[in-house]
């Protein structure tokens, strides 16, 4: 396994290549001058939705300009996350924050113009020049929100406002990933400093008191932190609240449900049909506890694999594998997520100050770029075929919308990076060299099941729970947000699994919390992915064939339409059922294989 003390010293071929977006700094240098010019332009276009010619001509220009705006963002983003706390990274990323809030600002006009429309004279715009209804779910979507959109100088303040306060999210990454020292330990003779991005690794050793002092020593430290932490996050929360109270909406939760054209029945019909079924998540843990020989289960257990696997999987063997994994999805499928590994498009090393975890980050007109950590076992494996799956996603998308339709709601995106985990499960499961590296095939998406139901659910339900209480006029501080994880802890894992000190320290990680509700999109997405890759494995062509038009439908079909296309009603208790009844299936076939005593 290979180790690099930073990024100087990692192969090219295992780093991502971002050529593709600028080819060098004097490229991105003169994109950014054509930006800011686009940009520029886009203030003379008020009072252009008096005229359908005007507008259609508005519109061209600023999805260019939008298209190339992000691009800078996040190219520049990519390259701040390589190196966090680097001052060229940061000044590079702050300039383009800076130009996307100019690009905000400047285009601020024209939803409080567009609202101020009749309806007779809104639907005129389309007869005039028909060209439009290349914008008209955009424009729809706008139009449809008259009472939630401000006049023309108030967005403007906003938008100004967001820029200059909302930075929480960075703060707390910076602060987590590059600032905090936390200890080291000793390993085979070698002393490794503890960091965020090597922290699951060293939590899979062997050597369960070296996993407990990893624990100890990181928990330990971010102790200290906890309260700026809850600082950053009641900031965000507030921040958040404000902007959707202006923007008359109940609160962001109220936003969040109107965005995705849901309501709340639908949620709360899944966290019932998740809390109902608690058991079935401390049996698994029972079953792991019985893997691991041990008489209690700590939470230092929980990154160990149930099924003992020590296979080492080279960055090489992971690209192989991925690919025989998604076979049953067809060859076209394949030839696109070759692409993902011919071109480069994953940065797998990890070292010192890289932002940990893993993303697949995608602007408009280019394909995503996937970050990692690779550690050379099946998780990482595990991340490749996920976050690959967002990428063939935005593939599919791009060859089959117009780029205004590129962008799809995060409510549909995850049914694309989860549906491959369950594929490479089956794969493992069926075609692994080994009993155990079959059984680590099957523990594999039971664990992929366990975070994105159980674990997202009960974050999700957590993030309602603060929120309403910033609502309500109170303020997120270290001992609320310890109190609120526990709990949540104990109500999820009974006595399956042993809690501790550090037990509720583990909210001061989540950078999905800075998300805006993000996590529930995971337990939709696993119980929608959960169904149709089992179709798909058992040979059912047409599910096959609605999957692929699944991935093809770009972000002017709303998402409960798009799940219509898998035959999937989100108000149905029985999506969710059948989801947790294949989790107990893969348990049950755990089980057989590996001959446990039922969890007991």
């Amino acid at each position: 396994m290979d180790k690099y003390k930073s990024r100087c010293d990692v192969p090219d071929k295992y780093k991502w290549d971002l050529t593709d977006y600028f080819a060098d700094d004097k490229d991105f240098n003169k994109s950014f001058t054509s930006a800011s010019s686009l940009v520029d332009e886009l203030p003379s276009y008020v009072g252009c939705t008096k005229d359908a010619g005007k507008l259609y001509e508005f519109l061209n220009k600023d999805i260019l300009a939008m298209s190339l705006v992000e691009r800078l963002y996040i190219y520049a983003y990519l390259i701040n996350d390589q190196e966090l706390g680097n001052s060229i990274n940061m000044e590079r990323k702050s300039k383009c924050e800076k130009l996307l809030n100019k690009y905000t600002v400047n285009t601020s006009f024209f939803n409080s113009e567009l609202l101020r429309l009749s309806t007779s004279e809104y639907d005129k715009l389309f007869i005039d020049n028909k060209s439009l209804n290349e914008y008209k779910f955009g424009l729809d979507e706008i139009y449809r929100k008259k009472e939630h959109i401000l006049s023309e100088d108030k967005e403007v303040i906003i938008a100004n406002l967001n820029e200059a306060m909302n930075h929480f999210e960075d703060m707390s990454s910076t602060m987590l990933n590059s600032e905090h020292k936390y200890g080291e330990v000793e390993i085979n003779g070698e002393k490794e400093a503890i960091t965020t991005t090597n922290l699951r690794r060293l939590l899979k050793n062997d050597d369960r008191n070296l996993r407990k002092t990893v624990r100890d020593k990181f928990n330990s430290t971010l102790g200290n932190y906890l309260v700026s932490s809850a600082q950053f996050l009641n900031g965000y929360v507030n921040a958040n609240n404000c902007n959707s109270k202006v923007h008359n909406y109940r609160d962001a939760w109220d936003e969040h449900v109107d965005d995705l054209h849901l309501n709340d029945k639908i949620y709360d019909t899944l966290v019932k049909n998740v809390e109902d079924n608690v058991s079935s998540l401390q049996r698994y843990f029972k079953v792991f506890k019985s893997r691991l020989g041990v008489d209690e289960l700590h939470q230092y257990d929980l990154n160990m694999d149930m099924a003992k696997c020590n296979h080492e999987y080279s960055i090489e063997d992971a690209q192989e594998l991925c690919l025989n994994a998604i076979k049953p999805l067809g060859e076209d499928y394949v030839n696109h997520f070759k692409k993902v590994f011919d071109n480069h498009y994953i940065d797998y090393a990890q070292y010192p100050s890289k932002c940990s975890g893993g993303y697949s980050f995608a602007p408009l007109d280019r394909n995503s770029r996937i970050l990692m950590s690779y550690n050379y076992d099946l998780d990482s494996v595990s991340t490749i075929i996920h976050e690959g799956g967002h990428n063939v996603h935005h593939q599919y998308i791009s060859e089959h919308n117009k780029i205004q339709d590129v962008e799809v709601s995060s409510l549909v995106s995850e049914v694309a990076s989860l549906t491959n985990e369950c594929l490479l499960s089956n794969y493992l499961a069926n075609n692994g060299s080994s009993k155990e590296e079959k059984l680590a095939g099957i523990s594999n998406i039971l664990n992929v099941i366990v975070s994105n139901l159980y674990g997202a659910v009960r974050e999700g339900k957590m993030e309602r729970e603060f929120n309403n209480l910033v609502v309500e006029g109170n303020s997120i501080t270290k001992d609320y947000m310890n109190k609120l994880t526990y709990d949540s802890l104990v109500k999820y894992y009974g006595d399956s699994v042993v809690l501790d000190d550090y037990s509720g320290y583990s909210w001061a990680l989540r950078s999905h919390y800075y998300m805006d509700y993000y996590l529930f999109n995971y337990s939709f997405c696993i119980s929608v992915a959960c169904n149709v890759a089992r179709e798909i494995i058992n040979g059912n062509k047409d599910m096959l064939n609605r999957y692929l038009r699944f991935l093809s439908t770009g972000g002017n079909t709303l998402p409960l339409d798009a799940f219509k296309i898998l035959g999937v009603d989100l108000s149905d208790d029985s999506v969710y059922i059948n989801a947790i009844k294949y989790f107990n299936e893969m348990l049950d076939k755990f089980i057989e294989i590996g001959g446990d005593l039922n969890g007991k």
